[in-house]
């Protein structure tokens, strides 16, 4: 996670912190204060260390156990209380009304409604443990930490040991994972922003009646994703902001799912901005990272409150980068990661655009999305 002083750049984050910093000094007046990002980040890893418990201490049924290794050996992330359900015997049966109620408590502590479905998740902690698993040595079971800067983890064994490891070295000791279905999550939460802060509806224009001007993402790569050994592959998403059509700044969320892993240059064809959203021809993009305990109704909520303080003065105005200084820390600590921005894009943008972390490139084309 960057410093403070390493986010001064663009209306984008400029945004995000005048949002987190008054909704903080505006809780006590709103009449239903979002959750504080703290507790949401508090009661998911709670969850997390609760099922990673649970799941440790259900591999002492070695039926079970051996089911539960042939799902998670692929390197796939596994839905273990769906598994558990189908599963027969005592721990198992057990192990599936834990998860089902972590579930739950999960999905209020980030907003989120039934209908986004299960989030814990289970994984191998890293494909080198495979031959050791393989070999039939047992496994231990930890949650992934919280913090990306976490030193150590606690893994439980079967009879409810617990071990420390170092989580800046993978172990020689096979490890299951307990994580959080970040994907799915960030598709629910996506939507709750969509729908909070997507701005007026797109007004016909006579220019655009043949279709819309947008800018593509040819390739982009990432040189540090923000992610230890222990969190897998990362999710990201860019938050892209102007001034729509009616005057107000509006907020729109584009889900990166392909971009999972640093140094890798992915080349996805995305269109990032649909330019008959905004008002000027300049936006200002964010890209973030989602770990798992952003409670999006509050984010909205928050967010939505401090836009209407927002007005048009009839050109593109970046808000004052010093209202940065007001992001409370817990903001910024691991829920979400900042990873670059890029600021002033404008609709005939094009060819290579670092971002202004130097954290990360992109290459963007104008593209017309012609109508049917």
């Amino acid at each position: 996670m960057s410093t403070i002083s390493t986010l001064r750049v663009g209306a984008v984050g400029a945004v995000l912190a005048l949002v987190m910093g008054a909704a903080a000094q505006t809780a006590s007046a709103r009449a239903e204060a979002p959750p504080q990002p703290g507790r949401a980040h508090s009661a998911v890893q709670a969850v997390e260390e609760e099922t990673a418990r649970a799941v440790a201490a259900s591999l002492g049924d070695a039926a079970w156990r051996d089911g539960l290794r042939a799902a998670v050996r692929g390197g796939a992330e596994v839905d273990p209380g769906t598994l558990a359900s189908r599963a027969s015997g005592a721990a198992a049966h057990r192990l599936a009304a834990s998860v089902a109620d972590g579930n739950a408590r999960v999905l209020a502590a980030k907003g989120l409604d039934a209908a986004t479905g299960p989030l814990l998740r289970l994984r191998l902690g890293d494909p080198s443990m495979r031959a050791a698993l393989d070999a039939g040595t047992a496994p231990w079971v930890a949650a992934a930490p919280a913090s990306d800067r976490a030193t150590t983890l606690t893994a439980y064994d079967a009879r409810g040991r617990a071990h420390v490891l170092d989580a800046t070295q993978v172990p020689r000791q096979p490890v299951y994972l307990v994580d959080l279905d970040v994907t799915r999550a960030l598709a629910g939460g996506a939507e709750i922003l969509r729908r909070t802060l997507g701005g007026a509806a797109v007004k016909p224009q006579a220019a655009a009646a043949d279709g819309w001007w947008g800018t593509k993402i040819d390739a982009i790569e990432v040189s540090d994703d923000e992610e230890p050994w222990f969190k897998g592959a990362a999710e990201m998403y860019a938050l892209v902001t102007g001034f729509g059509t009616d005057g107000k700044v509006r907020v729109d969320p584009v889900d990166m799912p392909y971009l999972d892993y640093d140094g890798t240059v992915y080349r996805p064809n995305q269109i990032l901005v649909n330019w008959s959203n905004y008002k000027y021809d300049l936006a200002d993009v964010v890209l973030m990272e989602e770990d798992g305990s952003t409670n999006y109704q509050a984010l909205a909520k928050a967010i939505a409150a401090v836009l209407l303080t927002v007005t048009d003065q009839g050109a593109y105005i970046p808000l004052v980068n010093a209202v940065l200084d007001a992001i409370p820390t817990e903001w910024w600590t691991d829920d979400p990661d900042y990873v670059d921005s890029w600021y002033t894009l404008a609709r005939t943008s094009s060819g290579r655009l670092n971002g202004a972390r130097g954290n990360g490139w992109m290459n963007v084309s104008p593209y017309w999305v012609s109508a049917f």
